[in-house]
């Protein structure tokens, strides 16, 4: 329902431009109506209480998924403070919000077919009675294919309408079904970061509990308004986890494709790791993306859930470095965001 999405991206941009930039009220509300944790009862926060709250995986050194963890077996620093950790929870139940942002550039022309086969698969397996999804396209446009649903087959139906989409005509407000985003010297091409800026901040960051979007691409990226600072700021926000499937039709990568790797997979894992996702290449191997949405099904099914009020009181609006550690074990390894805005003033207004 593109009526219902009239994007925002030029007045969001003019705003933070100017130094006034919305903060994450969805920071201080994050945890309302939580589910009763393993060891604690999940509070219910208001908007003038600042509570950090973390979702994250935890693996061995081989990367695997590890269980059953305790609250005591956790400590979190902010900025370097160790900060006391009053909610946990190992609980797999709590609903999920979940975005599909696939790419339909010209690159992906051969490749499309397998995203929506095995996508729609995925959102059959995943979504649950009490989960939402949406499904966004992005190319020389960002739109929206469909807004929140449970139905797994009205997701499928939308994704199955997704086109390759390589240009022509242009101007229209900028944003998610407004047509193309105006750009000025910069060629149009696959509005990669626009996408992950629009899906944060148009949809996760209106939403509460496990958020993630996950992004079926190649990593090329052209023609964004938003930067891949402003991406990475809008998706911690919003408190998203962003996954990227690398895809790709092998024999044609074309200019995609550098010495071996995708040019953009730099980028790619620094817009994953500091939202507590990851890359995982897939190429344009059926059974390598078939186990790729395996892997983050059981991902977000496997998350701890942390919350704790920081020792830093201060509504500044400044970026909080975050550290989760398993105490007395450096085999294990913490997959989670590495940081949280704080709120301003004007977001407890």
């Amino acid at each position: 329902m593109l009526s219902s999405l009239r994007a925002k991206l030029g007045t969001w941009l003019a705003i933070l431009l100017c130094g006034a930039c919305l903060s994450a009220v969805a920071q201080d509300q994050q945890g309302q109506n939580p589910e009763q944790g393993q060891n604690d009862q999940l509070p219910t926060f208001t908007s003038n209480v600042n509570v950090v709250n973390l979702f994250f995986n935890v693996k061995d050194k081989h990367g695997n998924l590890i269980p059953d963890l305790k609250k005591e077996d956790f400590q979190v620093l902010e900025d370097g403070k160790p900060q006391t950790i009053k909610y946990f929870s190992a609980e797999s139940n709590q609903p999920l919000t979940l975005g599909i942002l696939l790419d339909t550039s010209g690159s992906q022309l051969e490749v499309l077919p397998m995203e929506k086969e095995v996508g729609a698969e995925f959102l059959h397996d995943v979504l649950r009675p009490k989960d939402l999804a949406f499904l966004i396209s992005f190319d020389v446009d960002v739109d929206e294919l469909h807004d929140f649903t449970s139905d797994a087959s009205a997701l499928r139906r939308a994704m199955d309408k997704a086109q390759i989409n390589t240009g022509g005509g242009g101007g229209g407000v900028p944003g998610i079904g407004q047509g193309p985003i105006p750009t000025s010297s910069v060629p149009r091409g696959t509005l990669l970061y626009d996408a992950v800026y629009l899906a944060a901040r148009e949809k996760l960051a209106q939403e509460v509990g496990r958020k993630a979007m996950i992004l079926l691409t190649d990593g090329g990226e052209q023609g964004s308004q938003t930067n891949m600072k402003g991406a990475i700021e809008a998706a911690q926000k919003a408190d998203a986890v962003i996954y990227v499937l690398l895809i790709a039709d092998t024999p044609h990568l074309g200019s995609i494709y550098n010495g071996g790797g995708y040019y953009g997979i730099g980028d790619m894992k620094k817009m994953t790791q500091e939202t507590g996702g990851r890359v995982i290449e897939v190429g344009n191997k059926l059974d390598k993306l078939k186990d790729a949405f395996a892997q983050i099904a059981n991902e977000l099914r496997s998350q701890y859930n942390i919350g704790y009020t920081p020792t830093n009181m201060k509504r500044d609006g400044s970026f909080r470095k975050i550290e989760i550690k398993v105490a007395n074990n450096k085999d294990m390894k913490v997959q989670s965001r590495n940081g949280y805005y704080a709120p301003t003033e004007r977001s407890g207004d």
